[in-house]
């Protein structure tokens, strides 16, 4: 991490992956681990996290999907404690083989009866898929972490970035479904959550500049063929979204609101105060995408209720979890998508005092995320993990 801002800090590096976010909020402990030196936790990084409960069942709806795909990679990359592994997919997708730990595995249609002998299923299939399916999975048991908006709002569903409200989760007791957050939100509320709790933030402008991967692998593909045709001289291909994506920008393409917003930019309004248990707290997005592969940019803007130096929002950053600062002035190096790009931190700088504010109390700074990964898979995988290791009464089956 970029120390160029305050060079006396020690260098530290996140906290071992196989620690909960609940752990790391025990005052003790978070402050212990956050002072030992980047080297001297070599050896647990390399640890398998410890988990309370036994393997599990796991599925995975919509597994074809770049989103399911990630979520494979990361249940291998993060040693996720699986007894069984099942992959989920529309009737056309049934049968297809996907490789997983060096097996060849199978995907089945997706049905109510799917989900007899699972313990936790991902839900990557789009919103009504997820509403079809999610309600039967619960009431067989099953716990689902959905990553639609089918049930973000939902007063009986948490919604949930384990590195703000994990305490959330067992809120799901009921319902059986834990709502994973827009990538947009979890983006931005990962790293206004440490300045929020350290000078209360009354107020959040975000303007996000957003990749091609958040309408899916097909507009991804798209925008690399619309780069081929462009080379080639050929009409450009415009299937996905109806125009020309490289070298363009246009604003998000979800329906627009009677307010003038659009949908997603209500996402992040709304979220933001569900996710933060913050109904006051004043959120206005502008999103607009642009012609990047994966990871999401987002420039914000906070006001504060308590005064903060820039260097002390760094400083609080570069100790928060699932953050990484790349804020070097001299040889403007700030968070860019393709650093972000497979990454499982945010990466956040530009960090600088909003001169239109008084004096402390307003701060800008520019942040780059993975959009499919903790903007997506990472983050409902973390909370799958967070489940195992503090609130495994939750899966039933066990």
């Amino acid at each position: 991490q970029t120390r160029d801002r305050y060079p006396t800090a020690p260098l530290l590096c996140d906290p071992p992956p196989f620690l909960s976010f609940t752990m790391l909020r025990t005052p003790s402990l978070a402050k212990t681990l956050r002072s030992i030196p980047k080297h001297n936790l070599s050896v647990l990084l390399s640890q398998q996290r410890a988990f309370s409960t036994a393997p599990v069942t796991v599925a995975i709806a919509g597994a074809t999907g770049a989103v399911g795909q990630e979520l494979l990679e990361l249940l291998d990359e993060r040693k996720f404690p699986l007894k069984n592994l099942k992959l989920l997919a529309s009737a056309r997708s049934a049968g297809k083989q996907i490789p997983f730990k060096g097996e060849n595995l199978t995907v089945e249609e997706l049905t109510e009866d799917s989900f007899s002998d699972v313990d936790i299923a991902f839900f990557s299939a789009g919103g009504s898929q997820s509403k079809e399916f999610g309600p039967a999975a619960g009431k067989a048991g099953c716990l689902v972490i959905d990553n639609s908006s089918a049930f973000r709002m939902d007063p009986k569903c948490p919604l949930v970035v384990p590195e703000v409200n994990a305490e959330a989760i067992p809120d799901a007791e009921d319902s059986m479904i834990i709502a994973n957050p827009n990538c947009s939100t979890i983006i931005m509320n990962t790293v206004v959550w440490p300045l929020h709790q350290k000078a209360n933030c009354k107020r959040v402008v975000v303007s996000t500049y957003q990749a091609a991967s958040g309408a899916g692998a097909q507009a991804m593909a798209e925008l690399e063929q619309q780069a081929k045709d462009w080379v080639a001289g050929d009409p450009i291909t415009q299937d996905i979204f109806g125009r020309q994506y490289i070298w363009n920008l246009f604003s998000h393409n979800s329906p627009i609101e009677e307010t003038g917003y659009n949908e997603e930019e209500m996402k992040m309004v709304k979220e933001t105060k569900k996710i933060f248990s913050a109904p006051d707290i004043a959120v206005t997005a502008t999103c607009i995408r642009v012609p990047v592969l994966r990871a999401h940019c987002e420039a914000i803007n906070v006001t504060l209720e308590s005064p903060m130096h820039e260097d002390e929002a760094l400083e609080i950053l570069s100790k928060s979890p699932g953050v990484t600062v790349v804020d070097d002035r001299e040889n403007n190096k700030f968070p860019e998508p393709l650093d972000a790009s497979g990454k499982d931190d945010i990466l956040v700088g530009r960090m600088r005092r909003d001169l239109s504010q008084p004096e402390g109390y307003g701060l800008e700074f520019f942040v780059a995320g993975d959009q499919i990964r903790k903007g997506a898979a990472l983050n409902a995988v973390q909370i799958a993990e967070e489940v195992l290791e503090n609130y495994p009464t939750l899966l039933k089956k066990l």
